[in-house]
């Protein structure tokens, strides 16, 4: 009987014993919620934005975008530059309109009493460049605008997860019962 409970106390301090190592090993799992490194800034869309309406092209150095500053800058410039050639042009030929009108010579009087153009068709230069001028000016404010709205909104984007756990591919697919080519998307969605 003694032997029976020598051999009884031995198992149980064996089987506490290995029942502690056991334990260690199970409190050593790792968390598995995805912890973002990068804080997320509510802010920085209005910033983006705040600066490009500032100064263009602002907004998109903040945004570390360097490479669109150029796009930014010819797009208004080519506004400006047009903007202010429909305006030169007009301005000369309501120049010449009422210089004609009060019978004085102006730069589209031609040779021998014939003028280059009429005064209908100074008319209808002034409208026509009049009408480009606002459009240019139009488009260039909506250029403007245009701007200010890409670096907020890629302030926006630049603060989301966009790494390969959620991709969409296109994919083209060899058929190989009839040597066709099918096209196709993939979709990868990881945990």
């Amino acid at each position: 009987m003694l032997n029976k409970q020598l051999y009884i106390f031995i198992l149980v301090v064996v089987f506490t014993i290995f029942q502690g190592f056991s334990q260690e090993n199970v409190l050593k799992i790792k968390d598995t919620v995805f912890t973002n490194s990068q804080k997320y800034n509510p802010l920085s869309p209005s910033k983006a934005a705040f600066y490009s309406a500032v100064l263009p092209g602002l907004g998109q150095a903040y945004n570390k975008k360097y490479w669109k500053i150029p796009f930014v800058y010819a797009a208004l410039g080519s506004g400006v530059y047009f903007y202010t050639s429909n305006n030169n042009n007009y301005n000369r030929a309501r120049t010449a309109f009422k210089l004609r009108r009060n019978g004085k010579p102006d730069e589209f009087d031609g040779l021998d009493g014939k003028p280059f153009l009429s005064e209908d068709a100074l008319i209808s230069a002034q409208k026509g460049y009049k009408k480009d001028k606002d459009l240019s000016l139009l488009v260039t404010a909506g250029l403007y605008i245009l701007q200010i709205v890409e670096a907020s909104t890629n302030a926006h984007l630049l603060q989301h997860n966009v790494d390969n756990s959620l991709t969409i591919n296109p994919r083209l697919i060899k058929n190989t019962t009839n040597n066709r080519t099918i096209v196709g998307a993939q979709i990868n969605f990881k945990f």
